[in-house]
């Protein structure tokens, strides 16, 4: 019988494909900009940053007419499954995005790389990353992440007259290729096993089994499981698969550095949540095991690696391996319980809050360590940042909020992402867990304050006043406030995770597991 594309298809492809235009008119447009005006590149970039938001906008409306219910829409044969938990991350990837934009400006300006295939690739990367989230067939996850994937290559290895961009771009590059490599393996064993490229029918097809042999996983199951779970976790860069991430973090141009750190994170998350939750959810009680010894060893060698570096760049590095880390508690508890239980939604609800806040404290961390490049400093380093208060001296405060709220002190937003994971494992008995949790957040306040010390105790080393782009300006004052606002007014936020979770209607995401 033949297939046609209907008019669902199109509405929920609509994000996609106005990045997709917005993509290739930057391409165009930037052929006939002479230098001094690629800053127009941008300016188009963010245009289908907005009009892609729309579009998202445009699906939700939908959603609020009750068309469709939690349980989403299916589009492209059943491949795509755009609901609330993939409209949650079209949002993150697209607020990451504009304020990746707003940074980028001046800082290409002075590298003097500024072209427009750098914001084409960037919207492109996003093409990828919604089709990561929203993907419910796993030929079209795996296409989303090599999408992302490539886009990303480039950009790391963007400042092509920098030997450490060259070299970062090709570990990244070779190490990629090779988690992909088992990750489609592992794939390719589930389709073997199951005769079925659909999460749904997967996830059926292994609970059956589980269910023949007593609740016991097939052998072969359990390969697919381990090669499938040893990409995931490399793309959210955890211990032990995280080597690529220090130096494609140094390397990389520092605007580029921020939006791995929090949109590339977050696809990579809602990838990983789709799969092991919405898909392999029968095979919980084998991961478990496998997820609790990678968020230990996750937080122990990250935090442990952070406390003795000098360039501000791999020392976030070590603090964003840190964090998956602790995001990893979240589905520990939830792979622990049922989904009846509220450790199942307490645990889903703080990684989910967790990626929000994340976006924006740790790029605002990024945007103040970009604005610190100039002609003579490249601003990596700890020094770089000695004195900031005397040079400039609201941006050295607002690099203190971020810094505390990235260790989780109250009442800067970072805290609600910590809070529900410790509750969720609380509420899953894991109590040394969340003890060792603990401990290791107090090393984090260590090396942050190891910042804060130098921005306001030491002297500068350079004495002009340190000037700010109006993007600079703008993209910091929105990561600054969002910080400070979340964690002064966190209900509204926690209102939007329990949306995305479908918490506030009768059917919750457990509709899609049954």
């Amino acid at each position: 019988m033949a297939q046609y594309f209907t008019g669902t298809d199109y509405l929920l492809s609509l994000p996609v494909v106005l990045l997709t235009l917005f993509a290739l008119g930057i391409l165009l447009i930037d052929l006939m900009l002479p230098k001094q005006l690629k800053w127009v590149n941008a300016v188009t970039a963010f245009a289908g940053v907005l009009f892609a938001t729309a579009g998202v906008w445009r699906i939700q409306a939908v959603y609020a007419k009750g068309a469709g219910g939690y349980l989403g829409r299916f589009a492209f044969m059943q491949s795509m499954l755009v609901d609330r938990f993939a409209i949650y991350f079209f949002y993150l990837f697209l607020a990451g995005t504009a304020l990746a934009i707003l940074i980028s400006v001046r800082y290409l300006e002075i590298e003097n790389e500024h072209h427009g295939e750098f914001y084409a690739l960037m919207l492109l990367s996003v093409v990828g990353m919604m089709c990561m989230a929203a993907g419910y067939d796993i030929v079209l996850i795996f296409i989303g992440l090599e999408l992302m994937a490539i886009s990303t290559y480039v950009l790391v290895g963007f400042l092509r007259r920098d030997r450490r961009s060259n070299e970062a771009a090709l570990k990244y590059l070779l190490l990629g290729a090779f988690s992909s490599g088992i990750f489609a393996y592992g794939l390719s064993l589930f389709y073997g096993l199951t005769g079925s490229t659909n999460l749904r029918a997967i996830g059926n097809a292994l609970q059956h089994q589980m269910m023949v042999r007593n609740g016991h996983a097939d052998p072969v199951a359990v390969l697919a499981l381990i090669t499938t779970a040893t990409g995931l976790l490399f793309k959210i860069a955890a211990v032990p698969f995280h080597q690529w991430a220090p130096d494609a973090y140094e390397g990389a141009p520092t605007s580029i550095t921020g939006f791995m750190s929090v949109a590339v994170k977050a696809a990579a998350w809602a990838m990983l949540l789709r799969i092991l939750v919405f898909g392999l959810y029968p095979l919980r009680s084998v991961y478990l095991p496998l997820i609790i010894f990678v968020s230990i060893a996750t937080m122990t060698g990250a935090n442990l690696a952070a406390l003795t570096q000098n360039n501000l760049k791999r020392l976030l590095a070590y603090s964003s391996i840190a964090h998956v880390g602790y995001m990893l508690l979240g589905l520990v508890a939830l792979a622990s319980v049922d989904y009846t239980q509220p450790a199942f939604y307490d645990g889903f609800k703080g990684i989910l809050l967790y990626l929000m806040v994340y976006t924006f404290m740790n790029l605002g961390a990024f945007a103040v360590i970009t604005s610190l490049r100039n002609r003579e400093v490249i601003g990596d380093e700890i020094d770089d940042i000695a004195g900031l208060y005397f040079r400039a001296p609201t941006e050295a405060i607002m690099m203190l909020i971020f810094l505390l709220s990235l260790a989780g002190i109250p009442p800067l937003a970072g805290f609600y992402g910590k809070y529900f994971i410790f509750l969720s494992l609380i509420e899953s008995k894991h109590y040394v867990l969340a003890s060792l949790a603990v401990l290791y957040a107090v090393f984090g306040l260590y090396y942050y304050m190891r910042i804060a010390n130098s921005m306001l105790m030491r002297e500068p080393l350079e004495k002009e006043l340190l000037p700010l782009s109006w993007g600079m300006r703008a993209a910091l004052g929105v990561t600054a406030v969002a910080t400070v606002f979340i964690g002064i007014f966190p209900n509204w936020f926690i209102e939007a995770v329990n949306w995305s979770l479908g918490l506030t209607q009768a059917t919750p995401i457990a509709g899609l597991m049954k």
